[in-house]
C-alpha cells in the first residue's frame, strides 16, 4: 500500500447562474451516432459571486440524441460582463433521461477570458447542470460551479 497521502477530493462553488434563451430545435439529420439537432442562443444574462453579464445572441447548442437514448450537447457562444469582457462559453452536456429517480444532466464548462481581471476563469474547471425553463419560458438554466 502506497503510503502518500491522498490529496483532498475538490469542491463546488457556484461561478455563475445563466439563463439563455433559445430557438425552437431544427433537425440536422441522422448520422451514424443517432439523430442530429441544432438549437441557436438567442441571448440571455448570468450572473455570480465575481462576475454578471448577458449572454450574446449567435452561438448554438449542437445535439445528438444516440441510439441507446442518451443526448449529447455541445453549446458554443459567448457572454459578456458588465465590464465589457467577452468570455467564450463551449460546454459539453450529458443527458440520461432513464435515470432514477431523475434524470442526469451534467457538464464540463470551459471558458476562455481575456486577460485582465476574469482571467482567472482560464485556470479553473467547472461543471454543470441544465434545466429546461419550457414552457413557461424558451430558455434553459445552466448553473456553473467552480472545482477547488
Amino acid at each position: 500500500m502506497n503510503t502518500l497521502q491522498r490529496p483532498e477530493p475538490p469542491h463546488a462553488g457556484l461561478a455563475y447562474e445563466a439563463e439563455v434563451d433559445i430557438a425552437p430545435r431544427q433537425s440536422l439529420g441522422a448520422s451514424l451516432l443517432g439523430e442530429r439537432f441544432i438549437v441557436p442562443i438567442l441571448g440571455g444574462h448570468f450572473e455570480g459571486p465575481r462576475l454578471r453579464g448577458r449572454v450574446l445572441a449567435g452561438g448554438a447548442d449542437r445535439q445528438l440524441v444516440r441510439p441507446d437514448g442518451i443526448k449529447e450537447l455541445d453549446a458554443l457562444y459567448e457572454m459578456q460582463t458588465d465590464d465589457g469582457a467577452v468570455i467564450t462559453v463551449h460546454n459539453h452536456v450529458l443527458i440520461d433521461e432513464s435515470a432514477q429517480p431523475q434524470r442526469y444532466v451534467r457538464s464540463v464548462v470551459r471558458l476562455r477570458a481575456p486577460a485582465g481581471p476574469h482571467e482567472w476563469l482560464n485556470r479553473r474547471v467547472f461543471v454543470g447542470t441544465l434545466q429546461g425553463l419550457q414552457p413557461e419560458r424558451a430558455a434553459v438554466r445552466i448553473t456553473v460551479y467552480e472545482l477547488r
